[in-house]
């Protein structure tokens, strides 16, 4: 009789167990938009500050896609990571291994209490399906697929806080085609339906124009769907200084009746590793950049935590901050202790 109490009391804790680990395993309260802000649970607003990491494909091919990495990024004071999904890693890949990467990170997201932004990172004209550069092209119906891939396989996960549709929309001053506003809207709207259809929750982000820089159309004619978000990539260069009135009217305004989050920002001087235009700056970008999005409550993820890509945010892979690193990591480290 006590063997079988015992064994019964050892399935009991075992299932008990497992229910724990059942609840704790996707506990981020989940994330929607109420008015002008990033909600969670009753309605408690929530400001992102983040960083974007390299694309999962080259982390793992340079064996740094492993919780450590996380760690790191929480320790410098993140409450969210973006990872850029580059189409032709996606393909490279295969869907079934690329979303096997996927799911570490959002694993060891969870473990750490950092959200997710998964971003279809391409680069170019969605529409003519021209692009910046062949790592970028893909085709509406591959775009469409990942998104309906995404929303199946990540339903009911509340790591996977949002969607960003596509990287940085641009018709590169005519050379790959053209696009307009209602016909992006169209092809943005559709992917949201997509989503919605296969029943996650995640909230859509939709970029502006001019790489993801200009959200003014909006202002008139903004996306026909609830519980979205929109992005701007407001890069130092992309306006010349001073920056803030010309942010206010250029994608600013927007984040008074919508949440906006600005998936990459950054700077690097102009003889650092990497530098190019739209991203030459100094710490006078930095010090605009975060005061704008805080008076404003406004999210942002900075790009980028990898030591080969540009502007970096850490010199090597003993995780040492460059010089817009320092920066960044003091100001979301500031942040949080707020």
């Amino acid at each position: 009789m006590l063997k079988k109490i015992t064994l019964l009391m050892l399935v009991s804790l075992l299932l008990i167990g497992k229910t724990t680990f059942a609840q704790t395993a996707g506990t981020l309260p989940l994330v929607s938009v109420q008015g002008n802000k990033f909600v969670t649970a009753g309605n408690k607003p929530i400001v992102f500050r983040g960083l974007d990491t390299s694309d999962p494909d080259k982390l793992q091919r340079d064996g740094h896609w492993n919780k450590e990495y996380f760690e790191v990024m929480k320790s410098w004071g993140a409450n969210v990571v973006r990872f850029p999904v580059h189409p032709n890693a996606w393909r490279k890949q295969g869907q079934e291994n690329y979303i096997k990467l996927l799911d570490q990170g959002v694993q060891w997201a969870t473990e750490l209490g950092l959200y997710v932004i998964i971003d279809w990172h391409s680069i170019g004209n969605l529409r003519s399906e021209l692009y910046q550069n062949p790592m970028y092209e893909t085709t509406q119906k591959e775009t469409f697929e990942f998104w309906r891939t995404m929303a199946k396989h990540y339903k009911g996960n509340t790591t996977v806080a949002m969607f960003e549709l596509f990287n940085e929309p641009t018709v590169m001053g005519g050379q790959a085609g053209t696009c307009t506003w209602p016909q992006w809207k169209e092809i943005m709207e559709e992917i949201i339906v997509i989503i919605r259809a296969n029943g996650s929750q995640a909230v859509p982000l939709v970029a502006g124009f001019n790489w993801a820089y200009d959200l003014t159309p909006v202002n008139l004619d903004p996306i026909n769907a609830q519980g979205i978000a929109y992005v701007s990539h407001p890069y130092p260069q992309k306006r010349e200084k001073p920056w803030e009135p010309q942010w206010a009217l250029d994608w600013g305004n927007v984040a008074k009746k919508y949440p906006v989050i600005l998936t990459e920002i950054g700077f690097c001087g102009p003889d650092d590793k990497g530098a190019h235009v739209p991203v030459i700056s100094d710490e006078s970008y930095g010090d605009a950049i975060t005061k704008y999005a805080d008076a404003n409550g406004i999210s942002y993820t900075v790009w980028v935590f990898d030591p080969q890509w540009a502007p970096m945010l850490i010199q090597d892979w003993k995780f040492t901050p460059t010089r817009q690193g320092k920066y960044f990591k003091s100001a979301l480290q500031k942040y949080g202790k707020k």
